[in-house]
């Protein structure tokens, strides 16, 4: 008996520091999910994306191509949010897309048509859903 109770205390003790070490409520169970947050996995520029994965990743674009898109893979997704993809031209906010992030991993993209006036520097800031920039990618179209 007194063994057991040695094992007990043990035992108890170190659940209470594994608790501690993931945030746990007051009935003293883990709050994991709580403790995770938002991550991007994977934020890339490509020309397409088929199947949840992205085509043809690059950093400079023709004109001719007639699209970018910025694919982002999150994961863990702890709770349903929003991110917005910013896309900027030369510094100047040209679009701005929300996407929508459901748990507990998820795939989304966005894309613009390509115009002639397009060419240049580019960026896109992904942010969540208070205006935090979680990642910039930065690209050029060329003729």
């Amino acid at each position: 008996m007194v063994y057991f109770q040695k094992w007990k205390m043990v035992l108890g003790g170190a659940a209470t520091l594994l608790c501690l070490g993931a945030f746990c409520d007051k009935d003293g169970l883990s709050g994991a999910v709580a403790a995770e947050k938002l991550t991007i996995t994977s934020a890339v520029m490509c020309e397409d994306v088929q199947d949840r994965l992205p085509l043809y990743e690059g950093v400079v674009f023709s004109i001719s191509t007639g699209r970018v898109v910025c694919y982002t893979l999150f994961d863990p997704v702890p709770e349903k949010t929003v991110i917005t993809h910013n896309w900027y031209n030369r510094d100047n906010l040209s679009t701005k897309i929300k996407l929508p992030l459901l748990p507990p991993r998820w795939t989304t993209y966005s894309a613009i048509q390509l115009r002639e006036s397009d060419k240049g520097p580019w960026r896109v800031e992904i942010t969540d859903s208070e205006g935090q920039i979680l990642q910039v990618l930065r690209f050029s179209v060329t003729d």
